[in-house]
């Protein structure tokens, strides 16, 4: 039993919550970003624009229509992407649960019994047997008064929010690791070109050699190093074989396809795919807003904080106002006796042992200060991640440029080689050396467009491109975040 102090004291806070509405806990406020965040990155070069921002479909920049639909066959298929979406229909679920506690909540019941009842018989022998009708209807609706149910929506609210970012998270990577797979597929088809490129060179020498050998121009000794030349590049070629077949099946797991279902398209690609305009990477206060796992933390932290008013609430008393109507008829029952009904508050309320309660507000405190702390994490790692693929991205350019310039000096070596071999001024072993720089230097450029091509796509998975912006039945909104920290 409440004391008639204590009464007072619940009536009076109920009564300042009814005329304020105001809910337990804090309001959530969102976080403040770290400063210099809406800088130019460090990293920037003159292959990048930072007054761009990258396009929502990013790839396409590629202008290559077999990507295009690689990417949109990956979004419709991709296994990864349909738990997410599951995710994000069950949290939806559950934030559509959390409003029906907004409204009344009603209890139906009905029946009919043949039976005797003894206890209502009050003439001599045996009860006669008779038909019993009931029914009943219950009305009940729990006050807001702490904000409790308010606080379950916005929770709710912010989960969905969450898990919407987090399907956004793994689009992103879909299509990353999609373009990636197609540009890695696609490269190593033109290095199995230069490899067979290089097997038809080494086999052109040997046949040179033989047929001076033939004429007693040449050595045997040079015929043997021309074979163990040709047998290099034939033992160059399976490996890269290999490594195409292996992004080729990557690419169709990706796309939600078994071993057997490989795009042909990609198979059949040999031209690098390349773009040529400067990239656009913004700056860092745009990249925030537009990293999804930034904004699944954001919404993470404020589903949290919204919990900690749910604790609060559990220490205040839960109002419940219910009706209710019974009907029961009998032989025996009739007029105004079939008919009772009731109505008025149930006040429940954990008092005075509250420890649990306060327990439960403690948890949910220590879970938003983790929560926030995971937020500032999620940020220093997406400009973290961001400054490191850019950084990457202009030394692969730097290393191709020169890769380019030695296959070119290679090149020319080996011609000047062949030229003065033919003429009898340097002996074979010289054009051999000439020729073994040339495949190297060929297939370390294609290697260095490879890790470029990789680069590039990690450069936009880290600017986070393409989903910042939603227009779905979910009506989710972008979390906005606010000024940095001064």
């Amino acid at each position: 039993m409440l004391k008639s102090g204590q009464f007072r004291s619940v009536l009076s806070t109920a009564l300042v919550a009814i005329l304020t509405g105001c809910a337990a806990g804090v309001d959530y406020q969102t976080p403040v970003l770290p400063e210099n965040t809406e800088k130019a990155f460090s990293n920037v070069s003159l292959s990048m624009n930072s007054e761009a921002q990258p396009a929502r479909n990013w790839w396409q920049l590629y202008q290559d229509d077999t990507l295009d639909d690689l990417v949109q066959r990956a979004l419709a298929g991709n296994t990864d992407l349909r738990i997410a979406e599951a995710n994000l229909s069950r949290a939806r679920a559950i934030y559509l649960e959390t409003g029906s506690a907004l409204y009344p909540s009603t209890d139906i019941t009905g029946g009919a019994q043949y039976n005797r009842d003894q206890t209502t018989w009050s003439g001599l022998g045996t009860a006669p047997e008779q038909w019993t009708y009931s029914a009943g209807l219950g009305l009940s609706y729990e006050v807001d008064l702490f904000g409790r149910i308010r606080r379950y929506r916005q929770a709710a609210k912010a989960d969905m929010e969450a898990e919407a970012a987090a399907l956004d998270t793994v689009r992103l990577v879909v299509v990353a690791e999609t373009t990636r797979a197609y540009v890695d597929s696609c490269t190593l088809g033109k290095s199995i070109e230069v490899a067979k490129h290089s097997v038809q060179l080494a086999t052109r020498s040997l046949q040179l050699i033989r047929q001076r050998e033939q004429v007693g121009a040449a050595m045997r000794l040079d015929v043997e190093r021309a074979q163990a030349s040709l047998a290099r590049a034939e033992a160059a070629l399976a490996p890269v074989m290999g490594q195409h077949q292996q992004r080729l099946l990557e690419l169709s797991a990706l796309m939600g396809l078994v071993p057997a279902q490989v795009p042909l398209q990609a198979q059949q690609c040999k031209r690098i795919p390349e773009y040529a305009n400067s990239l656009p990477v913004g700056n860092g206060a745009q990249l925030l807003r537009r990293r999804p796992d930034v904004r699944a933390a954001e919404r993470q932290l404020a589903a949290d904080t919204a919990r900690i008013g749910i604790a609060v609430a559990n220490l205040y008393p839960s109002i419940t106002l219910g009706a209710s109507a019974n009907y029961l008829s009998n032989d025996h029952l009739r007029g105004d006796q079939t008919w009772s009904f009731g109505i008025g508050p149930l006040i429940s309320w954990h008092f005075p042992n509250q420890i649990a309660a306060r327990a439960q507000v403690e948890q949910a405190e220590t879970q938003t200060a983790a929560s926030l702390a995971r937020f500032d994490g999620t940020v220093l790692q997406a400009l973290k991640e961001t400054e490191q693929a850019l950084a990457d991205y202009n030394a692969a350019m730097k290393q191709r440029s020169a890769l380019m310039r030695s296959r070119d000096h290679a090149d020319n070596a080996f011609k000047l080689a062949q030229q003065r071999y033919q003429s009898g001024v340097i002996d074979y072993l010289n054009v051999l050396v000439a020729q073994a720089s040339l495949i190297d230097a060929e297939a370390e450029l294609i290697a260095a467009e490879q890790r470029l091509g990789s680069h590039r796509v990690s450069v936009f998975l880290a600017l986070g491109g393409g989903w910042e912006q939603r227009d779905d039945n979910s009506q989710i909104q972008q979390a906005s975040l606010v000024a940095p920290r001064r």
